[in-house]
């Protein structure tokens, strides 16, 4: 079964509203062509709307990089569902590792977030991965599958048409080092067949699963040639317009 490809840039904390917009624009200008890619940006909270007013006209979407499961209240600092709809935001990136390591988000508060998103009409891409101490020990599938199930308990299968997972080897972010193409498929198609013993096969089998890893043009169109492997999230590359254009066209040409 072929997916979509989506290609998503997860910005991270860079770029304010003056440079997101300009990013925004080269990615705009040169992807005015593309037309059967999925094409995300996730700039910070502070930059979506200006990034949503850049982008009309064009294709590319744009997503955040987090929020919180409550509606509104007394929770200093947190963005909600509806504050990121009314920045007219499409997808929303869950449980990233470094919210997990660095914020100490657990499973169980990030199914919190995964429900809500798809309760409030917000796209998911649910982040699950292995850190390097996991993956020496052997211990990769049963991380993911912990990670996966934790995270979407309660979700229904008419819910999960609506998810996106990225599998993330925490190994491989930010550091250089990329799962190779059959390291990443061999997790890919894990996953996948988990998502069959929890939703279903017709279900598992539109669910997009993205790599994120390193990924950059050198290494795209390896990995987008895995059965399992529907895009990318990409982090550092989908700050230069050029590289992350470049991985975008490839998944263009793939998909012709």
């Amino acid at each position: 079964m072929h997916r979509k490809f989506l290609i998503a840039g997860n910005w991270k904390m860079n770029n304010g509203i003056t440079d997101s917009v300009a990013l925004v624009d080269a990615i705009k200008k040169r992807t005015m062509e593309v037309r059967f890619v999925d094409m995300l940006v996730c700039p910070p909270f502070i930059a979506l709307g200006a990034a949503y007013g850049a982008a009309a006209g064009s294709l590319l979407k744009i997503g955040a990089q987090n929020m919180y499961h409550e509606a509104k209240g007394a929770f200093t600092g947190e963005v909600s569902f509806s504050m990121l709809r009314d920045c007219n935001v499409s997808y929303v990136i869950l449980g990233h590792s470094e919210r997990r390591t660095i914020f100490d988000e657990s499973d169980e508060f990030i199914n919190k977030k995964v429900c809500v998103a798809l309760e409030n009409n917000l796209l998911p891409i649910l982040c699950i991965g292995e850190t390097e101490a996991e993956r020496e020990k052997g211990a990769t599938f049963e991380v993911v599958e912990k990670q996966l199930k934790g995270c979407l308990e309660n979700v229904s299968s008419k819910r999960a048409k609506d998810l996106t997972i990225a599998y993330e080897p925490v190994w491989a972010i930010g550091t250089g080092k990329t799962a190779t193409p059959e390291i990443a498929q061999e997790v890919h198609s894990f996953i996948r067949g988990k998502l069959v013993e929890i939703f279903g096969k017709n279900v598992a089998n539109s669910v997009r699963i993205l790599y994120g890893g390193s990924m950059k043009a050198a290494n795209v169109e390896a990995l987008l040639s895995q059965p399992d492997i529907d895009g990318g999230l990409v982090g550092g590359a989908s700050l230069v317009a050029e590289e992350f254009c470049s991985m975008i066209e490839v998944a263009e040409k793939l998909s012709l």
